[in-house]
């Protein structure tokens, strides 16, 4: 394999800063899945944590590092996981943090970040305004600008995650990884393209946010106008070009998926397996609703990316919901 930005021996030390309690999560098979997918179904579970989603695995290595910098500040622009992570990253040692996101972002995500003791910041448009709001401050108050996927700290702490997964987890042939600025699919496809080649990486994102698919099918930066879905996760415009480098190097595939199927994807994770999750974290599942003969026969393992959901629009999208019988 052609070199990625990532480094395998960084990922392994990355373990060593990052707090245990976000570390080895649950991976399991979950048989219950099986009769409505047709294939072996395995559960790497990220949202078991005090933030709900992978997201801290990278803030804590970036934390780690600024804990030193005379500074002691960093800003970020999230749609609510990064900024809950890195606000509980920077609490722990001691950082001022700043998150900038929509006003329209899930109240869930933009509370907690508040009770984590961040200084929030909300802007009246999507991510991408955010995005440049953030980098205004950072210039402003000459602090760290913390962006998600582009930064290689937030690579690498994702990437941990391909590390537990070939380390630990039973022979599989699939790993299916939520695809929206790109560190967790970079991340975990490096390390499984370095340690466990045969392996297919397919990445998903909902039709509705499909910019970093299109520049993946294309080999080039495809920035799309707006978004439309429920992942609001996943829900970027305007891809970095070096995240689609290191991801043309890692992903077998990038696959789009229907709102309904990862509603479906929802569901079937609340019946068949107690899981309470948001739309990104359904998007594998969903990828395999779509397409069951693909993965016929096969051992795949999704990742439950994140589980900060607004309970009322939750109750909406799983009552919705087709009923998938096992």
């Amino acid at each position: 394999m052609q070199e990625t930005r990532l480094d395998t021996a960084r990922i392994r030390a990355a373990r060593r800063v990052i707090d245990p309690v976000f570390l080895d999560t649950p991976l399991y098979r979950c048989e219950a899945l099986e009769p409505g997918l047709g294939c072996r179904v395995s559960i790497k579970l990220e949202t078991a944590n005090p933030v709900r989603s992978f997201k801290a695995r990278g803030t804590e290595v970036v934390a780690s590092l600024l804990a030193d910098n005379a500074s002691r500040a960093a800003v970020c622009a999230s749609a609510g996981n990064l900024g809950q992570a890195l606000a509980w990253s920077g609490r722990g040692r001691g950082l001022d943090v700043t998150v900038v996101a929509s006003r329209f972002a899930t109240r869930a995500k933009l509370d907690r970040i508040r009770a984590l003791g961040a200084r929030l910041e909300l802007v009246d448009g999507d991510h991408e305004m955010a995005r440049e709001r953030a980098a205004a401050i950072a210039r402003y108050e000459g602090i760290r600008l913390v962006e998600d996927s582009l930064d290689i700290e937030t690579c690498e702490g994702a990437a941990t995650i391909g590390l537990e997964l070939v380390d630990t987890a039973p022979s599989f042939d699939t790993v299916l990884i939520a695809l929206g600025g790109g560190a967790l699919a970079t991340g975990v496809g490096h390390v499984v393209k370095t340690l466990a080649p045969e392996v297919e990486v397919i990445c998903i994102q909902p039709l509705g946010a499909p910019a970093l698919t299109h520049s993946w099918r294309q080999r080039r930066v495809v920035i799309t106008d707006s978004t439309n879905t429920i992942a609001d996760g996943v829900a970027g415009r305007h891809p970095v070009p070096a995240v689609l480098d290191d991801l043309l190097l890692v992903a077998d595939d990038a696959v789009l998926v229907q709102e309904t199927s990862i509603i479906a994807g929802m569901r079937m994770l609340l019946d068949h397996a107690g899981l309470v999750v948001e739309p990104s974290a359904a998007l594998g599942i969903a990828a395999i609703l779509e397409d069951r003969d693909r993965f016929a026969g096969r051992h795949v393992v999704t990742i439950v990316c994140g589980s900060n959901v607004d309970v009322d629009a939750y109750h909406q999208w799983v009552s919705a919901a087709p009923i998938h019988r096992s």
